[in-house]
């Protein structure tokens, strides 16, 4: 059984919780919170952005292999293109 793509609305549901942790994470540096903690909550915030991450390259994969005809895909090097994007690590300025 070929599992489906996770819809949009998963994916935009997972996004609107990362925003919330984002906004919890503002509003505890805005009160002076410990480092520590603010750091715990954004691990969480990059832990979660990851799996929306690997979310969305898990379906661009389902639809390139799916259908060879699918307009969603232009190649495989669109999708090589796309890992390699988010493969790119920054670490400050």
């Amino acid at each position: 059984m070929v599992e489906e793509p996770v819809s949009k609305e998963t994916l935009l549901q997972r996004l609107k919780k990362a925003e919330g942790q984002i906004r919890g994470i503002q509003k505890m540096i805005e009160s002076g919170r410990q480092c520590e903690d603010i750091i715990t909550q954004l691990a969480a915030v990059r832990s979660a952005i990851e799996g929306i991450a690997g979310l969305m390259l898990k379906n661009y994969m389902k639809i390139c292999f799916k259908d060879e005809t699918a307009t969603e895909c232009v190649d495989v090097e669109s999708l090589a293109r796309a890992i390699a994007i988010w493969g790119r690590v920054h670490i400050g300025d």
